[in-house]
């Protein structure tokens, strides 16, 4: 799910300034391979449906790209909404976690500060410095603070590169880090759950790997489509001894469709979207 979201919030490059809806409504379906979670040596294909809302303001804009506010006039920073989510696991149908408690799905949701590093001359590429910090939420009968994680990331966008014109390409790399909360949420193992093969365990906070993200995606009059391939490796990892994690480095990707059903008469000058 997380892969997912990334592909849904990040996946849409800037691009030059261009005139677009104030508002759009539409439909999208994205399927992935993702593990259960991350060291998982068990995947799930998913295949979700959702609804597609975008609506810009002078000042605040909510699309594909997620949701951006102008809080300073700078146009070298930005401060953006960040989110994530993790699907839940029904232990008795991972290996790893049988006879351990479910995991329950979780929300993540905080800023991200953005800088952009460099541009080209005619803004077909450009490199940006992503900082964004969650606080993670447990859903179980309302909402349960978990821990937070913060994942500075290098993005590297390119518009009509090698490509034929209109699709966009981007590169995504950086490290995560996790609070000891969270990390003992996925990883420990309580004395109560202990066995042979699973000795008991006490996650640490800190880092929590590396990973990789290249991205395609091309509009369509009124569908955009995209795709998305992700590695990621746990190795140095705070929590890398845990029973838990079977896996130490996996490979995801996914696939998206959006179509655009309805949208404003009304146009607006869009500069990165």
């Amino acid at each position: 799910m997380k892969a997912l979201l990334l592909f849904l919030l990040l996946l849409a490059l800037p691009a030059q300034a261009e005139l677009k809806p104030r508002w759009e409504l539409g439909m999208g379906v994205a399927a992935a391979t993702l593990p259960d979670y991350r060291g998982s040596d068990e995947a799930n294909e998913m295949l979700l449906p959702f609804p597609y809302a975008a609506y810009r303001f002078d000042w605040l804009k909510a699309d594909r790209n997620g949701v951006r506010a102008t809080l300073f006039d700078s146009d070298k920073v930005e401060l953006n909404l960040s989110a994530g989510a993790t699907p839940p696991v029904k232990s008795k149908n991972n290996q790893a976690r049988q006879g351990m408690s479910d995991l329950k799905p979780m929300i993540e949701f905080g800023p991200s500060l953005d800088f952009k590093l460099w541009q080209s001359d005619n803004q077909d590429t450009r490199l940006d410095l992503r900082l964004p910090a969650r606080a993670a939420f447990e859903l179980r009968e309302g909402m349960h603070y978990s821990g937070w994680l913060f994942s500075p990331r290098l993005n590297l966008d390119f518009l009509n590169v090698g490509l034929p014109e209109g699709w966009r390409v981007g590169l995504v790399t950086g490290p995560t880090f996790q609070d000891k909360h969270l990390n003992a949420y996925f990883y420990s193992v309580d004395e109560q759950y202990a066995r042979a093969d699973r000795p008991a365990y006490s996650a640490s906070g800190g880092y929590t790997g590396w990973q990789f993200l290249g991205a395609v995606s091309r509009k369509f009059g009124k569908t955009w489509v995209g795709a998305y391939a992700r590695w990621d490796t746990l190795k140095g990892a705070a929590f890398e001894d845990s029973p838990l994690v079977r896996r130490k480095t996996y490979f995801t990707a996914g696939i998206g469709v959006t179509w655009t059903l309805a949208q404003s008469s009304e146009m607006v000058e869009v500069g990165d979207d």
